[in-house]
């Protein structure tokens, strides 16, 4: 309010308010949705405007599911979004809508796939993410019956690359939560080998690559020791180069 950010001047510009000092070593940081969002906001007094660098975040999909791998998302969301990827954040506030895809939505989605039955889930979703987004993420998890058996593939043995799309990108976040659940295994080279070895074999080699990275960014350099990770790479050299 007004009231508030008048108070703030002295304290934004000279790390002081009165009496009080910022301490050595702290940075200033201000952060609120923007004046078209429909959010709570105010009109930021000029001379206040003045006393910031005004940086402007977007929504990143990759940083959200590095994030979300760490923090144990369902896997069949992650697939979901890799695969809807505009559907991370889809919010227009010229229709106000009541719910709406977001990464704090999604969490809340996430919760609902782990808490509602089958007879209540799609309505559950849908209170959570929106009726579009929620009625899509509830048809692409029923049509997951259809994947590969990914212990199989986690084992090394003969399992089948879905010609969906769809599919891929599920088999795809699904072998990335595998991997990250095998990292205190005695085995998990072994595993982490296996998957690469499955990723060679997508045909959208894009998807692979996806794969790929993703382990990356879950597993660190160690997955740059298993011996299937050079070949994999001579696979997709293209690919990387290029694309």
């Amino acid at each position: 309010p007004p009231s508030v950010s008048a108070a703030a001047y002295q304290l934004i510009l000279d790390r002081r308010l009165g009496e009080y000092r910022v301490p050595p070593g702290w940075a200033i940081f201000a952060a609120g949705n923007r004046q078209g969002d429909r959010g709570v906001t105010y009109a930021m007094p000029a001379p206040l405007a003045n006393r910031f660098a005004h940086l402007e975040l977007e929504v990143n999909l990759d940083d959200w599911v590095s994030w979300a791998y760490q923090a144990g998302m369902d896997e069949r969301l992650i697939a979901f979004l890799r695969f809807r990827p505009e559907r991370l954040f889809d919010f227009d506030p010229a229709h106000n809508p009541v719910a709406f895809p977001s990464p704090r939505s999604w969490e809340f989605a996430h919760r609902a796939l782990h808490k509602f039955t089958a007879h209540l889930l799609l309505d559950a979703l849908q209170a959570c993410v929106g009726p579009t987004a929620g009625l899509e993420l509830h048809a692409f998890i029923q049509h997951l019956e259809h994947l590969p058996d990914l212990d199989a593939i986690c084992r090394g043995e003969p399992a089948p690359v879905p010609r969906e799309i769809d599919l891929q990108y599920a088999v795809a976040a699904a072998l990335v939560g595998r991997a990250i659940r095998a990292k205190a295994q005695p085995e998990r080279q072994q595993i982490w080998g296996h998957i690469l070895d499955y990723a060679a074999r997508f045909p959208h080699r894009e998807i692979g690559v996806m794969l790929v990275s993703d382990l990356h960014r879950a597993l660190g350099n160690a997955l740059f020791a298993v011996p299937q990770f050079n070949t994999w790479a001579q696979k997709v050299a293209d690919v990387l180069l290029y694309a």
